[in-house]
């Protein structure tokens, strides 16, 4: 008994010996600063560069071998900046494996960089703080902004309100390319590794709100100017359009020059459009816009070629108790309006006394309201002398008109096949014959006062009048 406690306490004393030995041996080790520190797969490290070739980059990392960096690791290096890597520089390096097949230590420069960004990219969120960066690009939802080796989306909602209210187009090129290169300070938001998705807000960096834009885009805004805005709603009354990240009202009235009922006949929400200020009240926060004001009114063309004192055909469509509504002839929906002071030299009480609804009459143009739209018709000066002169140069154009019709005719009938001979004996002075007579009485007219010509015609109208 007492031997074999012996043995076994002799035998005890190696082990414990040999722990000792190795215990010690470490610590001398670690005294003489020859620890082996063996890098683990996952591990980031602060390596220094110790050769650069074509094929390899060799990184110390601490341990007795270097590192390399080949193959699709070094394809991945950006070559911007490999062409910056300078032997002793000091880089974060990832260890892939600690040893391959042939004993070396695979490391990688883009994944460690890409590491520390995740990492950077998590005590972003966690700390709520804003960083500042550049917009690289866009996609078409949104901008995309750099986190150091990660590329950070913003999408468009959230994007800020300024930022917001500047876009146009209908395309993403159309919409986010005028803003690459520009600076923007962003909130990291969501960071999601396996899906490798950063998500970054500048609404939630931005201290503006909404009311405060809009305030600050009425006092800068100035009535009569000029600006590209966005259709956020409709209504029955009218759209809302927002400038510059504030709301302004184009009443029904202000979206079109013809008559709708409703703003989704012209506009829908999205649409971009040019929007004229024509009113902004400061207390009540209030901007009116205006569309149809920077449109061509074709109201002023339908009737340019009128004038005051022209006659034209009309047809009474409506009676009222001031007046009788016209449908001018060859003019679609256009109407002029006799009041009832010009319906007839005698007083009447109703147009009705006079007229009645699908007359076609003569009437004369005696206003052109182009501001109002409203043109002034009268039926009692139809035959007033006073527009004796016009109605005669009138009639002088027409009949010069078809002078000039009536010459153009034969050198347009004669065929190929009949000879110059026969046009002039046979065609041409049956051509010539009203020609020749129409001058003639032309020319007294010319002598004899304008006033004189339509006299013998128009007194018998006029004289009852009188």
């Amino acid at each position: 008994m007492e031997q074999n406690d012996a043995q076994l306490e002799q035998g005890a004393m190696p082990e414990n010996n040999q722990v000792g030995e190795n215990h010690n041996m470490e610590s001398l080790l670690e005294q003489e600063g020859l620890g082996i520190d063996f890098p683990s797969q996952g591990e980031i490290r602060d390596g220094v560069i110790a050769s650069i070739s074509p094929n390899q980059i060799l990184v110390s990392v601490g341990t007795k071998s270097e590192g390399v960096i080949s193959g699709k690791e070094l394809e991945a290096i950006p070559p911007v900046e490999l062409s910056t890597f300078k032997i002793g520089q000091e880089i974060p390096v990832y260890v892939v494996n600690p040893e391959d097949q042939g004993g070396n230590l695979v490391l990688s420069y883009v994944r460690a960089r890409e590491e520390v960004s995740w990492k950077d990219a998590e005590a972003l969120q966690a700390s709520g703080e804003t960083f500042n960066g550049a917009i690289i690009g866009y996609n078409k939802g949104g901008l995309i902004v750099p986190l150091g080796s990660l590329r950070g989306f913003v999408p468009a909602s959230q994007i800020s309100l300024s930022r917001r209210v500047s876009l146009s187009g209908d395309t993403p090129e159309q919409r986010w390319s005028k803003m690459i290169g520009q600076d923007i300070s962003v909130r990291v938001i969501e960071v999601d590794r396996e899906r490798r998705r950063l998500i970054l807000s500048e609404r939630a960096a931005s201290t503006e709100t909404r009311e405060s834009l809009k305030e600050r885009v009425i006092e800068e805004l100035k009535e009569g100017e000029i600006r590209s805005g966005r259709v956020t709603s409709l209504a029955d009354f009218g759209a809302f359009v927002n400038i510059s990240g504030a709301d302004g009202l184009v009443h029904l009235s202000e979206i079109s020059w013809d008559r709708i009922q409703h703003p989704s006949e012209v506009l829908k929400v999205g649409q971009e459009v040019k929007v004229k200020v024509i009113s902004i009240d400061r207390d009540k926060k209030r901007i009116g816009l205006s569309i149809r004001q920077l449109l061509e009114d074709p109201w002023a063309q339908r009737v340019g070629h009128f004038q005051v004192g022209q006659l034209v055909q009309g047809a009474i469509t409506r009676l009222t108790k001031f007046g009788a509504f016209a449908r001018l002839e060859g003019e679609g929906d256009l109407e002029g309006l006799i009041h009832i002071s010009e319906i007839s030299e005698k007083r009447i009480e109703h147009p009705k006394e006079v007229l009645k609804e699908g007359d076609v009459v003569t009437l004369r143009v005696i206003k052109i309201d182009a501001e109002n739209h409203r043109i002034g018709l009268s039926l009692r000066r139809v035959d007033s002398p006073m527009y004796a002169d016009m109605d005669w140069q009138a009639l002088a154009d027409e009949l010069d008109i078809t002078q000039k019709d009536d010459e153009e005719k034969p050198s347009e009938e004669p065929s190929p096949e009949v000879s110059s001979t026969e046009v002039s004996s046979s065609e041409e002075p049956s051509s010539e014959e009203p020609s020749s007579e129409e001058p003639s009485s032309e020319e007294p007219s010319s002598e004899e006062p304008s006033s004189e010509a339509p006299s013998s015609d128009e007194p018998p109208a006029e004289e009852p009048n009188e």
